[in-house]
């Protein structure tokens, strides 16, 4: 299931991150990992606020989705 269907506040491992090479590698460099863990912080219009590594990003509904979860 994708990421934006996450509970808020609860840690959950990472399974599969989709999408192009670009796309990937982008998320990498921000910590989204196979087998990390990110928490959803809070949910405004689908776009995330998420913690991943000791560190608070904000990605898009678009990018969320391609994280599987």
């Amino acid at each position: 299931m994708p990421l934006t269907m996450a509970e808020t506040g609860r840690e959950i491992p990472i399974r599969k991150i989709g999408g192009k090479d670009d796309t990937r590698r982008f998320l990498e460099s921000l910590g989204f990992v196979l087998g990390g863990f990110v928490t959803v912080i809070s949910e405004i219009n689908g776009n995330l606020i998420v913690k991943v590594k000791d560190s608070r990003v904000a990605i898009s509904k678009e990018m969320a989705n391609k994280i599987m979860i």
